[in-house]
């Protein structure tokens, strides 16, 4: 039997080339099997528009993870055990439904980066639509309303772009006032007929001077009167997660103060635009509002 002869050279070439084909595909391999996929979890699992949602990521000692979720950056700490790491996140109120990619990427010090990446389906909330009446400055503000918003925005803008690099919040958070809720989050409004809106926060029915309490530990980063909200605290809870107070009749705290939870951050009222006295309690992540009602159910004892 005859047939043309590999040279040996190239016959050991290509052996050489197989073998380490063969172990680049192990390590490879072995990488992605040190961290299984069901390693990530959401709470809930269940991702609806507003919703916020405690991502869980379990690692080897010693590794780290990043990741994004609708394209915000996710700020992972890790617990105390050294292996888990969380992110407290979740889906912008206004976020579109239908399927988005959860990006998660473990990172070892031995290992190629191993992605854990997976599909979730954001499902649309269904919020109500209503009608309200409130002065008409605030509808159709005029030159120098005007000129003080668009202070406020940019003003705003720097608040919301820093926020402390690690958790300040521990435990449950707690319900700003001892006060009955409504169902307000996510409604679609229309003032005077004329201005629509999606109902960023979550209103309890807070007689004037009732006391508002900080819903979890952190910092004040601003305390001082705005044209819509009216008198305003916002804390900063790190990590992006900030909790905003609005229309207080009274504020009694500064800009860095730091604080507890349940502490008395002001008094409620009815100032900014406003159909009557109440608090308006917003929670907020990177760019999103998130349902404070379900941050309030959500529980967080074991995270830290």
């Amino acid at each position: 039997m005859t047939g043309a002869r590999i040279p040996r050279i190239a016959f050991w070439g290509v052996l050489g080339a197989l073998v380490l084909a063969a172990a680049i595909s192990a390590v490879r391999g072995r990488a992605q099997s040190v961290i299984p996929a069901n390693e990530v979890t959401l709470t809930p699992a269940v991702v609806v528009a507003g919703s916020p949602e405690l991502i869980r990521v379990r690692l080897p000692a010693g590794a780290t993870v990043d990741g994004a979720l609708l394209d915000q950056k996710l700020q992972f700490f890790r617990s105390r055990d050294g292996q888990t790491w969380y992110a407290l996140a979740g889906a912008d109120v206004k976020a579109a439904a239908g399927p988005s990619t959860l990006r998660i990427t473990a990172h070892t010090a031995d290992r190629p980066a191993i992605d854990l990446s997976r599909t979730v389906e954001i499902l649309p909330a269904h919020y109500r639509t209503t009608t309200l009446t409130v002065a008409p400055k605030f509808v159709e503000p005029g030159p120098d309303e005007l000129a003080r918003i668009k202070a406020e925005v940019e003003l705003k803008s720097k608040v919301f772009a820093a926020s402390a690099a690690l958790p300040l919040w521990s435990g449950d958070f707690r319900a700003p006032v001892h006060a009955p809720p409504t169902d307000s989050f996510g409604t679609r409004r229309t003032f005077n007929g004329e201005l629509a809106s999606v109902h960023e926060g979550m209103d309890f029915r807070a007689a004037t001077g009732t006391r508002v309490r900080a819903g979890n530990s952190g910092v004040v980063v601003l305390a001082r009167p705005l044209y819509y909200e009216g008198n305003c605290v916002v804390i900063d809870h790190g990590l992006g997660l900030f909790t905003i107070s609005m229309h207080l009749s009274r504020i009694d705290v500064h800009e860095s103060d730091r604080v507890i939870a349940s502490q008395r951050i002001g008094l409620s009222g009815a100032t900014g635009r406003v159909t009557g006295p109440h608090l308006h309690w917003a929670v907020r992540w990177q760019n999103a509002y998130l349902d404070p009602a379900k941050l309030l159910r959500m529980d967080l004892s074991g995270v830290r």
